[in-house]
Parts: structure tokens; sequence; C-alpha cells
């Protein structure tokens, strides 16, 4: 690694450790790492776990299409998105596979306690989590993709029923949004590079821009 990725994962380390997301590690296992560039300059921090994924029983359980899921919000004409943080990272990993989570740096071998972005299984994991603590909403007032969660109401009375109800969901359940992934009382709303309004759904206009560039 170039001097200043080595400063940045000496960074992104100490931030995991603190916040109790990793720990040292003496396991068996350990994943390579590396830095991919993002488009503001900064560097994300992946772990190669293709060795693991090799030899991982693949879950399946379904991931929702995104057209099926717009297609629940005809008759919606009030709107908010409420955006998980690090919504990987609020799952524990159990103790008997924290091992198999471990990946190698330059300064030292570490271990998720929570999951890691990377596994093969991590989406769908996440998936049915959230399925499992809105059930009693979905396709009644909340759409779900992923950590994304989408309320939509047909009045303003309704949505407010519909927002206390989810942000208690939350609370109860301990899953914490980030507030500028969040946008409150629209009436359009991007959504999965959407926009949705009363009066339907439309392809998002900035995604039509990119691929014309």
């Amino acid at each position: 690694m170039a001097p200043a990725e080595l400063a940045e994962l000496k960074k992104q380390l100490e931030d995991l450790l603190s916040k109790g997301f990793i720990r040292p590690s003496v396991s068996p296992w350990g994943a390579p790492v590396l830095f991919v560039k993002k488009k503001d300059g900064s560097f994300r921090l992946c772990i190669d776990y293709r060795g693991l994924i090799r030899v991982t029983v693949k879950n399946r359980y379904p991931l929702s299409r995104i057209d099926e899921l717009l297609d629940q919000l005809r008759g919606g004409t009030w709107f908010s998105k409420i955006g998980l943080t690090s919504g990987y990272h609020q799952i524990p990993i159990d103790e008997a596979d924290v091992r198999k989570t471990a990946f190698r740096t330059r300064y030292g071998h570490f271990e998720f306690v929570v999951m890691p972005f990377g596994l093969t299984n991590a989406p769908t994991a996440f998936m049915r989590l959230m399925n499992n603590v809105f059930r009693e909403f979905l396709d009644v007032f909340v759409i779900i993709f992923m950590d994304d969660i989408l309320v939509y109401s047909r009045s303003p009375e309704e949505h407010a029923t519909h927002l206390r109800l989810v942000l208690e969901k939350l609370r109860e359940q301990k899953l914490f949004a980030k507030l500028s992934k969040c946008s409150f009382w629209q009436r359009e709303m991007g959504f999965l590079g959407h926009i949705v309004y009363a009066e339907g759904v439309s392809v998002d206009p900035a995604n039509i821009e990119a691929i014309r560039d």
C-alpha cells in the first residue's frame, strides 16, 4: 500500500475498533484488504472475502424486485425516507462465526463482531432482518430495500401515525438511522433510482443523464 493508503488504513482501523465493530484476532482465517477510491476522492476499505465465499452455503432468502416494491405505492401522496447508518454493522455476528470474518493488515489481525460488507450472505441476512422487523407494515404503508425504508400515506394525518409507528419500531429494535440519509414529509421523493409522487413513479432524471454522459 502507498503511504497515503497506510495512513487511511490506520485511521479506519482505529475507527472500527473504537466503535466496537472489530477486535484483535487469532483466527486461522485472514482475508486480505484493499482500498477502492470513491468518487469524492476518499478511500473505502474493502475486504477480499472470496476465499470464504467459495466455501459458504448460499442463503436463498429472496431479495425484493424494485419494480414490485414501487407498485405498492399507488395512492400514496405523502412520503418519508429513512436510511439506516452502517446498516450491516447493526447486526451482530454469532460468536461461533466471528473468526471466519478475520482479515489481515499491516497493523494486525482483526475480526468483525458485527456483519461486515463483502460477505455473500450479508444482503439476504439483512433483508430477512428488516422484513421480520417491519412485517406488519410491509405493503401497507412501508416498503424496504436493504437499509432504505420508505413510508407512504394517503393523508397528512395518516403519515403522522405511520411515521410514529416506524420510528417506534426502530427504537424498539435498536436500529439507528442516519439523519443525512433521511427525508421527511415530501410530496415527491427520490427512491431506488426513481421519483415517486402522487401521480405515479418515473425514472430519476439524474440517472438518465448519467447514462447519456
